[in-house]
């Protein structure tokens, strides 16, 4: 292992499973085959999974599946939004486990949307885990979601491309941008939705890294697929909040279901995607919890602080029995 992580050969074992009544979810499963199982939840949510994820996995010690969720990567319908909530992704991991025979994850793994999904499950099913490492925390509160699009959150900090973001729709709808995006996004018509989700995802990359990378965030978007499931995905989600109750994640009755849980939070302390303040939230709420706040480091997961940090802990936990 070295500072990039983990290098693994390709997977050696993938596909497609019938979800529901239209999706099929796609998943690939890479290191060890009777390696200890981590389920890899990515953000977005839309983001989808690729091979670079596996790289926190030492392949010698961890049987990593990566799933794309409903709508997100190479999941058919892409940017699908029928059938599409929170509690049918819960069901759809559980329905993954099942399917690869899977006794309980030894480990759930999730950043951003993907901590969002990993508590979501965790607490329906806290027997099917075994632990937790979470990155850049969000629960999907009107709290969050406000500073995202807010003249007084983000706005403040990033004046040129929140103004950018705002200049794509008409002044009316400026107040509550997230549901007249989600209505373009919607369109029939690819050139309303395709610059709708360019505008949408060049605006949360932006934001995403303390140093971001202009160049790689223009190569994303240009990704049409990729970029109208990311734009289309988030905004279906957070106006209808994630179909959570404000809070709910945090409630005390749902996070003593995972109490038992060893649980590590990573978070970047000039994150403002998903700011600071849910991750000291939910360390509160689990207080045998590990929280690293690192100084230097945005939302991104390559942050090299972040990166590393994360790395350190599947290595830590890599040693453990859970």
């Amino acid at each position: 292992m070295t500072t990039t992580g983990y290098d693994h050969a390709d997977a050696f074992d993938s596909g497609h499973l019938p979800v529901g009544s239209i999706h099929k979810i796609f998943y690939h499963q890479y290191g060890k085959k009777d390696g200890k199982p981590v389920i890899f939840l990515h953000g977005g949510p839309g983001a989808g999974t690729t091979k670079e994820n596996t790289k926190f996995f030492n392949p010698a010690i961890y049987r990593v599946v990566l799933l794309d969720q409903r709508g997100a990567g190479k999941s058919t319908p892409v940017a699908e939004i029928r059938e599409n909530t929170t509690q049918l992704l819960v069901q759809d991991v559980e329905t993954l486990r099942e399917h690869l025979g899977i006794e309980k994850w030894f480990l759930v793994f999730g950043g951003s949307w993907g901590s969002t999904l990993s508590l979501a499950y965790s607490q329906t099913h806290p027997d099917k885990c075994g632990s937790l490492i979470l990155r850049g925390i969000f629960t999907v509160r009107q709290l969050e979601l406000g500073y995202n699009f807010s003249p007084m959150g983000s706005g403040m900090l990033f004046p040129e491309a929140y103004e950018k973001l705002m200049n794509h729709l008409p002044p009316q709808d400026r107040k509550d941008p997230a549901p007249a995006f989600a209505k373009l996004l919607c369109s029939d018509d690819p050139a309303i939705r395709g610059p709708a989700a360019k505008v949408w995802n060049t605006y949360e990359m932006s934001l995403s890294s303390v140093d971001p990378d202009f160049k790689e965030i223009e190569e994303k978007i240009e990704d049409d697929d990729w970029s109208l499931q990311h734009g289309r995905l988030e905004a279906h989600y957070f106006i209808n909040q994630a179909f959570l109750e404000d809070g709910q994640l945090l409630k005390e009755e749902n996070v003593k279901k995972i109490r038992h849980l060893p649980c590590t939070i990573v978070q970047g302390r000039y994150d403002f995607v998903c700011p600071p303040r849910t991750a000291w939230d939910l360390h509160k709420a689990l207080p045998e919890s590990k929280l690293f706040m690192i100084a230097k480091a945005g939302h991104s997961a390559k942050e090299p602080g972040i990166f590393e940090k994360l790395l350190e802990t599947c290595d830590e936990y890599a040693s453990k029995d859970f």
